[in-house]
């Protein structure tokens, strides 16, 4: 840049410009590139000197190999009348007519012509600098240097001409990109190069000779033999795909060494394979792919990381697949004006979770839900400062909602539940824990407008009563999941819980007034019954257990943290249960290393045994029972730590590290 801010800046511009300019009137023909034909056509001689011509007739006629004073070719003899320097510029007016690639192809040429056509383009060239011409012969013979022709197979062309065309008018012979060559660093002794070596003929050989050193062409000539089927063969060699042509001539072997240019093909070919390997890059991957690969990155990752490497790449970042489930939770940079351009951009939205987003309030969430009609999951925990006015635009304008959790919005009251109940038929999930404001009039309401209920889990609700869940256990048949942690609820709500017959999974933590029965009899009825949580609850007794696990043919999860549990329950477990697969006895203060030794040995089913805080089980014996039951995880602090290091060590920590920072 440093010459465009000088004072001459603009005059290099210019005279750049010029360059340009005059190389374009330079190509007055439609080659684009000089060949030795254009140069016969276009160039002001017309024909041979005279001698010249003279000694060429002279050497065709005679069927002798006359050698030309001017360029040092040797021609051999090929007999019939010679072709003199009229014929020649007749065969150029001929050439400037051609206009196309077809008209290219049918120029064909017999060894007298050609031999004529190289001599008069070698007197053309011949007040270049010697050493800028190139050796005139391409393969040593004998001693004898013979031009070789590029065989061009024409379909159905039958006569007895060598087909040669232009390779550079031909728009059907493949350019390949030149190579470089290297000098070759030894000579035959007879001052060519061994094998198909480039020599020259009379004083060029002795040159040659006497410098150790030859031209090699940009492509490797590989060898064949002079049959038809060879050279159909030979054609479609690696070496051919070079240049896109078949070079054919007889060339003698050597057992005792190879061509060097061959052995540089190869070179030039792996080098090409890793240029092209270095050129990938992911990008070239289709994209389907690239939008499965950021599919597993979050919206803030995919929003302030892959979108700003490139524009493809933010292209991708916009996708409306990535935008259909949106998940915003726990960013703090959100409010309401980015929820009203997601809004307002993206009306497919079928799926968003603002969980711990301070900044959203309820003109947000409204504008949210009136421009996007099919938004079906919800999710909203622990966002105080929501109230009704959100949660009733969306059952207004989203009547297709499937899944709501708003846990933890004190500001929710039974109108928004009216309004879920009155729009949203489809509902099946709804998680409705800390909404403190919530009262059986809601909870009847949402029952009996959403009969699709499969999930309804309530926390510390501390206005609904049995009545919510008689309500919910009629309307509501096809409950599945149902959890009442700490909702002031009893045994008489809790029995009507039996007529919901494909109920999966129940949560009756701290239940103030649940008795033993009720427990029995809702394992008896609910076949389908898989989980149980009983935590908190101290009236739950050894012998309810002992039934839970004789009922309990679908039971695989049992918890019975603080419970009134002994020994006799563990060992009842493992008598009675083939299913359980999870127990759970924490804080259990009467559990021993008896019981936990027993079911260990006994149950065939169980893999995991929480013991925390069990303090009359002895370390020594949970350590000897991991031993002997490996496929049973044991659950104790000293357990708990130790795997928790083994994780730390597979990830790469180590003490000294943590030091170090």
């Amino acid at each position: 840049m440093g010459h465009l801010l000088s004072k001459n800046g603009y005059r290099l511009k210019k005279r750049t410009r010029k360059l340009h300019h005059r190389k374009k009137k330079k190509r007055n023909c439609f080659l684009q590139l000089p060949c030795m034909l254009c140069f016969i056509v276009h160039s002001n001689s017309t024909g041979l000197n005279d001698d010249d011509s003279d000694h060429l007739e002279a050497g065709v006629n005679g069927n002798a190999c006359r050698h030309n004073s001017i360029t040092g070719i040797s021609v051999p003899g090929v007999g019939g009348v010679g072709i003199g320097a009229a014929a020649a510029s007749k065969l150029a007016e001929r050439y400037a007519t051609l206009t196309s690639p077809e008209d290219c192809s049918k120029f064909l040429l017999s060894p007298r012509e050609l031999a004529v056509w190289e001599g008069q383009g070698r007197s053309l060239l011949s007040a270049v600098p010697a050493k800028l011409i190139p050796p005139p012969a391409l393969f040593r013979t004998a001693g004898v240097s013979v031009t070789v022709p590029i065989p061009v197979p024409v379909p159905g062309c039958n006569s007895d001409y060598t087909e040669m065309v232009c390779k550079r008018k031909c728009s059907e012979v493949q350019r390949c990109t030149p190579c470089k060559q290297p000098r070759c660093a030894f000579a035959a002794p007879d001052g060519g190069l061994e094998n198909g070596g480039v020599g020259g003929g009379g004083g060029e050989a002795a040159s040659n000779s006497g410098t150790g050193h030859c031209h090699l062409p940009l492509c490797p000539l590989p060898s064949s033999s002079t049959s038809s089927s060879s050279a159909s063969s030979s054609s479609s060699s690696p070496a051919d795909g070079c240049c896109g042509l078949g070079l054919h001539a007889d060339l003698p072997q050597s057992s005792d060494s190879s061509p060097c240019c061959l052995h540089h093909y190869d070179d030039c070919q792996a080098k090409s394979s890793d240029a092209a390997a270095d050129h990938l890059s992911i990008n070239h991957l289709p994209s389907s792919i690239l939008l499965k690969v950021l599919s597993h990155l979050t919206v803030k990752e995919r929003c302030l990381c892959a979108s700003l490497v490139c524009k493809y790449w933010r292209d991708l970042c916009l996708d409306f697949q990535f935008w259909k489930q949106i998940d915003l939770s726990g960013l703090q940079q959100v409010n309401d004006d980015l929820l009203v351009k997601i809004a307002s951009r993206r009306q497919n939205v079928t799926e968003i979770n603002i969980s711990d987003c301070r900044g959203v309030h309820d003109h947000g969430v409204s504008s949210l839900a009136s421009h996007c009609p099919g938004l079906q999951k919800y999710t909203a925990y622990r966002c105080k400062q929501l109230g009704d006015m959100s949660l009733s635009a969306l059952a207004t304008h989203c009547p297709l909602l499937v899944k709501v959790h708003v846990g933890n919005q004190d500001k929710l009251t039974d109108e928004a539940l009216k309004k879920l109940g009155e729009h949203c038929s489809e509902l099946k999930d709804i998680h409705l824990g800390q909404c403190y404001s919530i009262t059986d009039e809601g909870m009847v309401a949402l029952a009996r407008g959403c009969r699709k209920l499969q999930r309804l889990y309530l926390q510390e609700n501390k206005l609904v009563t049995d009545r919510s869940v008689r309500a919910v256990a009629e309307h509501c048949p096809e409950l599945q999941f149902v959890g009442f942690m700490g909702c002031p609820v009893t045994s008489q709500g809790v029995i009507h819980l039996t007529a919901l017959r494909n109920l999966n999974v129940l949560d009756l933590r701290h239940i103030s007034e649940l008795n033993n029965e009720t427990v029995m009899e809702v394992v008896r009825k609910c076949r389908n019954l898989s989980s149980l949580n009983l935590c908190l609850n101290w009236s739950i007794n050894d012998r309810c257990v002992e039934i839970i696990a004789k009922e309990g043919r679908s039971l695989k999860e049992l918890y019975l943290v603080s419970c009134k549990i002994t020994d006799h329950a563990l060992i009842a477990i493992g008598q009675y249960s083939s299913t359980i697969e999870t127990v759970d006895a924490g804080w259990c203060k009467d559990i021993t290393d008896q019981g936990a030794t027993q079911i260990a040995q006994s149950s065939k089913s169980l893999r995991y045994l929480g013991l925390m805080r069990c303090d009359k089980v002895n370390e020594e014996t949970v350590e000897r029972l991991v031993v002997q039951y490996p496929h049973i995880v044991f659950s104790t602090v000293m357990q708990d730590c130790k795997r928790t290091l083994e994780r730390a060590y597979q990830m790469g920590w180590s003490p000294n590290t943590s030091n170090a920072s």
